[in-house]
């Protein structure tokens, strides 16, 4: 009874990090402003699917990805739309947009990452967004290249989210 139990406690954990499609997401953070993870990945790479399996489920189990919205892109199947992310760039790569007030932000990370860095990735775009949303109007908020989970990332100002379009 009770590996029955686990097994469908970690069923749900799984399906609480099951990936929404990319036009959901970018129609979610176009309409709130809310900040946007794509995850990029492929079915061929190992540290990719790491990433789904493992370590975005126990994101998920702590409630992390509701605060931003997600989308998992593969290079594979969805290549087009991958290039406009990452270009030919590596995976797994994390990619988060969010709004400030002159624009949007890109931030990057790139690599098999742990629980941790990835939660420190979002709890920094989450936190960054707040604090420009409670900036006085007009007044941007500056923030320098960070380390984040061993790997380089850098909030660079871009467009807007890549449009599937």
């Amino acid at each position: 009874m009770t590996s029955l139990t686990l097994a469908a406690v970690l069923q749900l954990s799984v399906a609480a990090a099951a990936p929404h499609n990319y036009a959901d997401a970018h129609r979610t953070t176009a309409q709130t402003g809310q900040p946007m993870v794509v995850m990029v990945s492929a079915e061929w790479c190992g540290a990719c699917k790491e990433m789904e399996t493992t370590v975005l489920p126990q994101v998920a189990k702590r409630g992390l990805l509701k605060k931003v919205s997600f989308a998992v892109v593969n290079v594979d199947s969805e290549g087009a739309l991958a290039r406009k992310l990452i270009g030919n760039g590596p995976v797994p790569q994390l990619v988060m947009f969010r709004r400030n007030g002159k624009g949007w932000l890109r931030k990057r990370l790139v690599g098999g990452q742990t629980p941790e860095a990835v939660e420190k990735f979002i709890e920094q775009g989450v936190a960054r967004d707040e604090a420009t949303k409670k900036a006085p109007e007009g007044e941007q908020q500056q923030f320098s290249d960070e380390e984040s989970g061993g790997a380089k990332v850098a909030e660079k100002p871009t467009a807007q989210p890549v449009s599937k379009h």
